[in-house]
């Protein structure tokens, strides 16, 4: 199970502390998290094992939507702020609409993501 993290700059730290309250669950579940740069590096600073990917303004977004074209990821939590202008905006609209296409269940707040998680 892989499970791609995104978080943008203002919901980072709602992302690790949801990465926190489901350590356990991540370890024994042997889940394999990959990230867009900044993120990935707030969360192995956190103690997470991350395969890191760019930083999303710079083709992270785009680099996890292939992965998630290929098969490769299994769910994407990408904590979204949606009051802040993001320039990688065409990037993010992308990789919702391949999780779309190709069935890949995404969240885009913690009480989803929970519900997600729980899922598996």
């Amino acid at each position: 199970m892989e499970i791609a993290i995104i978080a943008h700059d203002g919901k980072k730290a709602e992302m690790i502390q949801f990465l926190m309250d489901f350590r356990a669950l991540i370890l024994v579940k042997k889940i394999k998290l990959v990230a867009t740069g900044t993120t990935g590096k707030k969360a192995e600073k956190a103690g997470f094992e991350v395969e890191k990917f760019l930083s999303g303004p710079y083709g992270g977004d785009a680099q996890i939507a292939a992965r998630v074209a290929e098969g490769k990821t299994n769910m994407v939590f990408f904590f979204r702020d949606p009051l802040g202008m993001h320039p990688h905006e065409p990037d993010i609209a992308m990789l919702m609409r391949l999780c779309d296409v190709h069935d890949v269940p995404l969240a885009t707040n913690p009480a989803t993501a929970e519900l997600l998680i729980k899922s598996i």
